[in-house]
This record gives structure tokens, sequence and C-alpha cells, in this order.
């Protein structure tokens, strides 16, 4: 692993995990996360997520392949590794009877390297430090597992659905903290539900299906290999064969609805150019025409279907 500021600080190497019974939740996965990156893990439920988190952290042994964070096996080595590293888990599990104070001063003195000074204004609780852990909000719950997991200034950061539970203002804070924190050097591994968030902050990603990685790279990478969608209403007197043939626009779907028509192709522009030159030649106007490239959202949906797809062919060739 090199020194530069670009070294992987997280490598992983045909990751297995299996449970009682032979399932298999994690099925020879590879990616490794450079430092001073934000790498999301995305998932439906079932597809890998948490098993493969928790072999980062050091919390099992894999059953196969290989992990290194820092250099380090987490697992064998935690001592060389917990220390550099903090961990937001989903549910924190603190005692409900200490203030939000006591339980910063609890977990400041389990934690190597704790600077414990400022961490709840870092979070936004400050004026909650009295407050009962039982009587927060669960969005303020969050911002206090965020905070004690900051608590050692980690070099790696686990970040797992880290907003949720906030509102629309407590997500855009986390996120800021967390762009902040990749700009200070912190790398930060992140799941989340969220596909907007991903988006937002991911500087790459990988999508988990049934255990295995279904695509990978960079949020523009991953949607780019998705259809864009163009729609417009059609103009009074005229119908859908009046346009441009599909096949000319590149179009690999499409549908109406009234008079809505619904475009899905791999070349927007060339598209986009010859339904407008289209148009201006007809001397008509496309009412309520929306161009756009393929959401994170809607990429995310059309990997899944087509991993899907692919699994059920394979069980019925078998």
């Amino acid at each position: 692993m090199g020194t530069n500021g670009h070294e992987h600080v997280i490598e992983v190497t045909d990751l297995r995990r299996v449970y009682g019974g032979g399932f298999e939740a994690v099925r020879g996965i590879g990616f490794s996360v450079r430092r001073g990156e934000i790498f999301a893990l995305l998932g439906t439920n079932g597809a890998g997520k948490t098993s493969t988190v928790e072999l980062l952290e050091g919390l099992a042994r894999p059953d196969g392949g290989r992990v290194r964070v820092l250099g380090h096996d987490p697992y064998t080595d935690r001592a060389a590794v917990r220390p550099r590293t903090g961990v937001m888990l989903q549910e924190g599990g603190f005692p409900s009877e200490l203030t939000v104070a006591e339980t910063l001063r609890m977990w400041a003195a389990c934690t190597s390297g704790a600077r414990p000074q400022g961490a709840l204004a870092r979070v936004g609780l400050a004026s909650k430090d009295g407050t009962r852990v039982k009587q927060l909000s669960g969005g303020e719950r969050r911002r206090l597992d965020l905070a004690l997991a900051l608590l050692g200034e980690p070099e790696v950061l686990f970040l797992d659905e880290p907003t949720t539970g906030l509102d629309a203002e407590g997500r855009r804070d986390t996120w800021e903290l967390v762009r902040a924190l990749r700009d200070g050097g912190t790398t930060v591994l992140l799941t989340t539900h969220y596909l907007e968030e991903a988006e937002a902050l991911a500087d790459r990603l990988a999508i988990l299906h049934e255990g295995r990685i279904a695509a990978a790279g960079t949020p523009a990478e991953v949607t780019a290999a998705q259809p864009s969608r163009i729609s417009f209403e059609l103009p009074a007197g005229y119908f859908l064969g009046d346009l441009p043939p599909l096949d000319e626009l590149g179009v690999c779907d499409h549908e109406t609805a009234g008079r809505t028509v619904r475009l899905r192709t791999r070349e927007l522009q060339r598209a986009a150019t010859r339904l407008l030159v289209w148009a201006d030649g007809a001397g008509v106007e496309l009412r309520g025409l929306d161009m756009r490239s393929a959401s994170l959202e809607e990429a995310f949906l059309g990997i899944a279907q087509e991993a899907s797809a692919a699994s059920r062919t394979k069980e019925y060739a078998a």
C-alpha cells in the first residue's frame, strides 16, 4: 500500500460470508476505497450490505477472501485498527437514563484519543447536553450516534444509515459534515437506503444484489449505463407516427399516456437534437418538454431487475 494521499485504506478481495445452513450472504465480492474518499455500499434488503460492513469492522471473520483496513486484518489485528476507526451503527443502544453529556463522557472514556470538547456542537446537540437519551427524538439520537463515532477523530469512518430519522435540514447538515470530514482526509464508507444521499455524497459506489456486486463506479458512471428519458405533450393534430422514426432518435423504449409521450434513449443528445429540429421545422411547440439523464434511483432499480432476471435465467438453465 502506498503512502501518498491516494492509498487504498480499505481493500476487499473475493470476500465471502456464510451463515448456518449454508446461506451465502456475501459471494466473492471485491472493491477498494482510497484515503479521503466517500464510498457508498448500496443494495436491497438482504443484498449483503450489513454482512459486508460487519466484516470490514472486524466484528466477524470472513468465510473466504481477504479484508484489509489501514493495511491490517480488522478481525485478527483489531487492536491496530479499532483506535483509528469510527463506527456509527443503525442503533446506538445507549443507556436511556443517562443524559447526553453523561453518555458522551462514558463513551469518551472508552475511546482512544477521544476529543469530547465541542463534539455535541459539531452535530447540533450542544443545547441537549442535559437531556436524557430517552427524551431525544429519533433524529437527535442519530446525531448523538454520529458525535460518538467522531470522538477519536477517526481515519476511517463507517456510517450505517446515518440520516435515518433526520428531517430535511438535519440530513443536509449531516451531509455537509461528512463532506468536511472527507475534505480533511477521512475515508468514509457509507450504507444508505436514501439513493439521493448516495448520489449527493459518494465519490464512488457499489450496488450489491444477492451477495454480489452488480455495478460499481462513480454515480455518473453507474447512471450512464441506464437510458435517459424525454417526455413531452404531442402538439394538437399530431400523432406518434408523425415524429421522426424512433430508431433515428436512438429510442430503446417508449410509452404514451393520452397526449403525453415518454421516450427512453441511450443517446440523449442525439435524440433531443433531432426532436427539437423536427419541432422547429414543423413550427410546433412541445409542451411539458422534460429531458434528463437517469437518476441513481432509476439505475438502482434497473440494475436490480436485470440482476434478478439473470439469476432466474441461470436457475432455469440449471
